[in-house]
């Protein structure tokens, strides 16, 4: 069952993973022209123009763009966060209603495993999948820095892990969701919906104080970046979180998926 599961999901992870690789091979081949003396001038003369609340928003408030390292804490890890968590929240939304939209899910009620097994062997995939996929960005980029200049690496593979816990939650609360319903498509549009949502409401509580409250309902917050860049650590807050999150729409998701009539 396990095995079965991580051969179907390989397509796309190679897909979503060509995609952030392209990316940053476009970054790390264009951005030496980018930022030359005169090109820098001015770029910060337009960074002046931007008011404090956006650069926040990007941390260009806490990181200059003036390297390639430098554009990757600021909105490098944006894209980042917004692919992998767009990967995870699909690949959750997807990897059980799969075998009811392709008529599959009768064949696996014949054969002896419960549908706790068939969902945790679906989970354990969909988990070692979101953890290759940051493994191999966080390789790629570290080779790619190395060969472009200077950056703190201690620094870089703290900020290299923290997609995993807003992912996870993204995962985990998108598998629960697609408990509730039958229909592929209609869970495509809801989980890329809660990913850019999740995003927008991190992005606004950094705006102001009266709406920074907005920042408890996005999964973003989990990953806490501007934390790493400017303690160079990890908010074990955070990582409890994000484990106990996951765990509660884990337990859901087994009960209400036990309760669900399959089609």
């Amino acid at each position: 069952m396990f095995s079965r599961e991580m051969k179907i999901n390989l397509k796309s992870f190679i897909i979503w993973l060509s995609i952030l690789i392209v990316l940053f091979l476009v970054v790390f081949l264009i951005y030496p022209s980018i930022v030359s003396n005169q090109n820098m001038e001015m770029i910060d003369k337009m960074m002046q123009m931007f008011p404090e609340e956006l650069l926040t928003a990007f941390n260009m408030d806490i990181s200059t763009i003036d390297s390639a390292y430098g554009w990757l804490k600021s909105e490098g890890f944006v894209f980042v966060l917004l692919i992998i968590g767009c990967y995870s929240a699909i690949l959750g939304s997807n990897i059980l209603l799969k075998e009811e939209s392709d008529k599959t899910i009768e064949y696996l009620n014949s054969l002896p495993i419960t549908r706790n097994k068939i969902v945790f062997s679906k989970v354990l995939s969909g988990l070692i999948y979101i953890v290759l996929m940051v493994l191999f960005i966080g390789i790629f980029n570290f080779i790619g820095l190395t060969l472009s200049g200077n950056f703190e690496i201690k620094q870089y593979l703290l900020l290299s892990i923290t997609p995993l816990f807003s992912s996870f939650v993204v995962y985990f609360l998108c598998l629960f969701i697609s408990t509730f319903t039958h229909k592929t498509k209609k869970m495509l549009g809801i989980s890329l919906g809660i990913v850019f949502l999740s995003y927008i409401l991190q992005t606004l509580s950094t705006l102001s104080s009266n709406v920074e409250f907005l920042k408890y309902f996005s999964a973003f917050t989990l990953a806490d970046i501007r934390n790493v860049i400017i303690n160079n650590s990890i908010n074990f807050v955070m990582i409890l979180l994000s484990i106990v999150i996951s765990i509660m729409f884990l337990i859901l998701t087994l009960v209400n998926y036990n309760k669900k009539e399959l089609v």
